[in-house]
């Protein structure tokens, strides 16, 4: 996920690439962006470019959330998951994770969190007690 803090004034825009709209995703990926937080992990929520409803960023450096993201491809049957709150994340790279994706619902909604935040628990916790209420799970044993 590319997400990149820019000044401007007084204000912090950060710069994230939208996913790809399957147009399916878009309602409950915007309810979602909707039901974040003001703050994540201490850090104030930022200013996005471009503007979009399916994204969201906190602090410097920034936290970046996208939803209704392609199926990552590191997603497979093998695949070692971290489940918080009963959602399933696929974290990325393994060995020190600083990507978390949400799978096991109809949009993927991916999670940026520098190392210098710490441990993402606390983060992963919030998103995903929305990513329950507002994206339904995928049939079982899918992913």
């Amino acid at each position: 996920m590319a997400v990149v803090l820019a000044a401007t004034g007084c204000a912090q825009t950060v710069r994230m690439e939208p996913p790809e709209s399957d147009g399916a995703t878009d309602e409950v990926c915007a309810a979602l962006v909707a039901d974040l937080p003001d703050t994540l992990l201490d850090a104030e929520r930022a200013e996005i470019t471009p503007e979009s409803e399916v994204m969201a960023a906190w602090g410097d450096p920034p936290i970046g959330l996208r939803c209704g993201v392609p199926r990552p491809t590191a997603l497979t049957p093998d695949a070692l998951l971290e489940e918080v709150d009963g959602v399933a994340w696929l974290p990325q790279p393994t060995d020190a994770p600083t990507l978390f994706t949400a799978v096991g619902h109809t949009a993927y909604v991916e999670l940026s969190v520098p190392p210098s935040y710490g441990a993402p628990a606390a983060a992963l916790t919030t998103v995903s007690a929305l990513v329950d209420e507002h994206i339904p799970p995928l049939p079982d044993g899918e992913l």
